[in-house]
């Protein structure tokens, strides 16, 4: 049974970018794009191909179509091919210099923003990336003069406002430093950075009770961001305050489920050690900064922008492993997946986050259809910790989204057998392995699962929706089965998946006004899912609405529903449906509606 929780998600055949760039420099070079036939589509090589002319124009075009496909590698290489023809072109400077950066090639960038300053050419990034480069060696002065000269628009002014505040704290200017972060002024959302920099300045400086005064400032506005509760929590502590630092990560905890990094945090304080600032090192200051927007941008979008800080912070501390995460989330977001592992596994190995990250690794090995590798990437952590519930979840789902539903189940046990007592977010693996049991057809063992999971979490919408429905399917228990279903749609009344399910029970029984009116509500809420226009096809055809039926069928069909799907879609379209199907209000008369 194919439910609305359990659609395999569409594959689509995207033709690799590097593959139109070639045939886009063929083409205007003059040269047949077949040409691309003989070239190794797994080559590493950037730019034009060696056994392909270069022209200015066919390397500025195809530098703007990888561009506007987010291959900054592609893209840099093809500037660059362009800018070494025409030298003196500063908007090839720029974003030649840009897409180096949002690439990681930023001691390369570093060499290009040399030659925007010397043009006198203002980019705030360059200036940020000469003065990275000073901070990174030790040349502090050197860093604020370069920095100072680029301050154009709130995100620049706050970048380098901070990161100056940093070289001056290199430079041993403690007030100075200060003085700078308190003179900065832009919207709202500077003074959580302002006053977390701030904090950590004086805290590295040992001036303990400032440092305490400026955190409350960021704590009292964002108790959410796992830095600044880190930050507090530790400046609380190492003014003697123990027990008010354990107090706000453990009402951290509470809100947000925790986190392996405060976790970390709280270890230390309990032991009684000296509490270390998290950041001493300038250019550890400067990256962090970096991090921070770095990571909202890339939330926003602006992926170009936000790789750019990323990978910059990455340069200015290798061991920054926030911003590693953080540079690989945003190549997911980008479907760039390959780039993604490349930034994941810049996490150190000795971080608490190490985990989390070799759990993604897995998971974009899955998102490359490279099966094999996720599958022994992430058994591999299970079978060095089967207790890591999110190896487990991560492993199964992938397993079970490739239909191998016996190993899912074998995955789930696994981890469920490390339970030694269930609580409420146990429920979410119940689940899926209730699920892995239903699609092989082992329905008692699911239904204990699904069970057991609303034990858990009584009203949790998905397994109800789940547990609902497959009662329906096979005409058991209709009573109950409706009524889950009916306080899953209360529950989640905007989720188009789950009100279809309501209407298609309603169709299973036979009640085809009712299924009209809910499948056509499911239809507002996801228009363009091939199997809510399917079963609303069905629901016209049965109230007599043959024409809408046919237009439904044929929205379908061309919305690409499964390959075993299609087929009865066609019949339909072709020959209609019989006018009165078998339900299972009929079959679960026959069975006395039994369980």
């Amino acid at each position: 049974m194919m439910t609305n929780v359990t659609r395999a998600i569409a594959k689509t055949d995207r033709r690799p970018v590097r593959t139109r760039l070639l045939a886009l420099v063929s083409a205007l070079a003059l040269f047949p794009a077949v040409a691309y036939a003989e070239t190794d589509a797994n080559s590493e090589v950037y730019g034009t191909p060696s056994d392909l002319p270069f022209t200015l124009s066919g390397s500025y075009l195809s530098g703007r179509l990888a561009g506007f496909e987010k291959d900054y590698g592609h893209a840099a290489a093809f500037y660059e091919e362009t800018l070494s023809a025409d030298p003196d072109n500063t908007m090839l400077l720029e974003r030649t210099f840009l897409l180096k950066l949002a690439n990681g090639n930023v001691e390369e960038a570093v060499e290009y923003a040399g030659e925007l300053d010397s043009a006198d050419q203002r980019n705030f990034l360059a200036q940020l990336a000469l003065g990275a480069k000073d901070i990174k060696e030790g040349n502090y002065e050197k860093a604020d003069e370069e920095l100072e000269k680029g301050r154009n628009g709130p995100l620049a002014q706050l970048s380098i406002g901070i990161s100056r505040a940093w070289a001056l704290y290199g430079s041993g200017e403690i007030d100075e430093a200060v003085a700078m972060i308190d003179g900065l002024s832009g919207p709202d959302w500077f003074e959580v950075f302002k006053a977390t920099h701030k904090a950590h300045i004086l805290f590295a400086a040992g001036r303990n009770q400032d440092a305490l005064e400026a955190i409350e400032g960021a704590y009292e506005v964002d108790q959410g961001a796992i830095r600044v509760v880190g930050a507090y929590a530790r400046i609380l502590a190492a003014n003697g305050r123990q027990k008010e630092a354990l107090d706000a990560l453990a009402q951290y905890d509470i809100q947000f489920r925790g986190h392996p990094k405060l976790d970390q945090t709280r270890e230390v304080i309990a032991s009684g050690q000296v509490i270390p600032p998290m950041v001493t090192d300038p250019a550890a200051g400067m990256s962090e900064i970096l991090y921070g927007l770095g990571a909202v941008i890339g939330r926003d979008g602006g992926e170009e922008l936000s790789t750019s800080y990323l990978q910059l912070a990455l340069y200015l501390d290798p061991k920054a492993e926030f911003a590693a995460i953080a540079l690989g989330s945003v190549f997911e977001r980008m479907e760039q997946p390959d780039r993604a592992i490349d930034a994941l596994l810049k996490v150190p190995d000795d971080s608490v986050l190490k985990r989390e990250a070799e759990i993604q690794v897995g998971m974009n090995y899955n998102a490359l259809e490279q099966l094999d590798q996720a599958r022994d990437h992430l058994s591999a952590l299970i079978e060095d910790d089967p207790s890591d519930l999110e190896a487990v979840v991560a492993l199964g789902n992938i397993l079970r989204s490739h239909e191998l539903y016996e190993d899912a189940d074998v995955v789930y046990t696994k981890g469920i057998d490390t339970i030694q007592e269930f609580e409420q977010q146990h429920w979410l693996l119940l689940y899926f392995r209730g699920i892995a049991r239903e699609r092989l057809g082992h329905w008692e063992q699911a239904e204990a699962d699904f069970r057991q999971a609303l034990e858990l979490n009584e009203n949790q919408p998905l397994v109800l929706n789940y547990l609902g429905y497959s009662l329906v399917d096979q005409g058991l228990k209709l009573d109950e089965a409706l009524q889950m279903i009916k306080n899953a749609v209360e529950l989640r009344p905007t989720d188009g998946y789950i009100v279809d399910s309501l209407g298609w029970v309603y169709y299973r029984l036979g009640r085809y006004e009712e299924a009209v009116k809910e499948l056509e509500r499911a239809i507002e809420l996801r228009p363009a899912d091939p199997v809510i226009n399917d079963h609303l096809g069905d629901a016209y055809w049965m109230v007599g609405r043959r024409n809408e039926a046919r237009f439904q069928w044929n929205h379908a069909r061309d919305l690409g529903p499964d390959e075993d799907k299609l087929p009865k879609i066609l019949e339909k379209i072709a020959n209609g449906m019989p006018d009165e199907p078998a339900t299972d209000a009929a079959k679960a008369e026959s069975d006395k509606n039994g369980g």
